[in-house]
């Protein structure tokens, strides 16, 4: 059911934890399921030097938020941006239909994050829509 890179995020997550102070806070929620996931980023000369996460959810939950902040570890801001469900996916070669909902909290997760750090930064973040309740369609992969 979950492949062997699922099982290895979920039993030993990477980057579970909060950083203080951090540059950057998202927090989303999944009103249908009752996921929760809090990421923290440092940014530095615009490169994210680490990152964190809590997740409140199930294992499918744990192991995409643990996967996504592996993909921007490193990355320039305006890379990670760029994050989508169907990497996070491809990432941890699949989830059942049923979870595929988990990869897009965890990219909303990060690009949360992301509008904090820019709104602190003074930056316009009017253009960026980041998800605000259950719609309905958090299971649909987004390309």
């Amino acid at each position: 059911m979950y492949s062997e890179k699922v099982m290895d995020h979920f039993t030993n997550p990477r980057n579970v934890g909060e950083i203080e102070n951090a540059d950057g806070v998202g927090q989303v929620g999944n009103l249908k399921c009752g996921d929760i996931m809090k990421v923290y980023l440092k940014i530095e000369n615009d490169i994210i030097t680490d990152v964190k996460f809590k997740t409140f959810g199930c294992g499918a939950a744990v192991a995409t938020s643990s996967m996504a902040t592996e993909l921007i570890k490193g990355k320039t801001v305006e890379e990670a941006s760029k994050l989508t469900n169907k990497a996070v996916l491809e990432a941890l070669d699949g989830l059942p239909p049923v979870k595929v909902h988990c990869s897009v909290l965890a990219e909303e997760a990060i690009a949360a994050a992301i509008k904090d750090y820019k709104e602190k930064q003074g930056h316009d973040v009017s253009d960026m829509q980041i998800c605000q309740g259950c719609c309905g369609k958090c299971g649909e992969s987004r390309e």
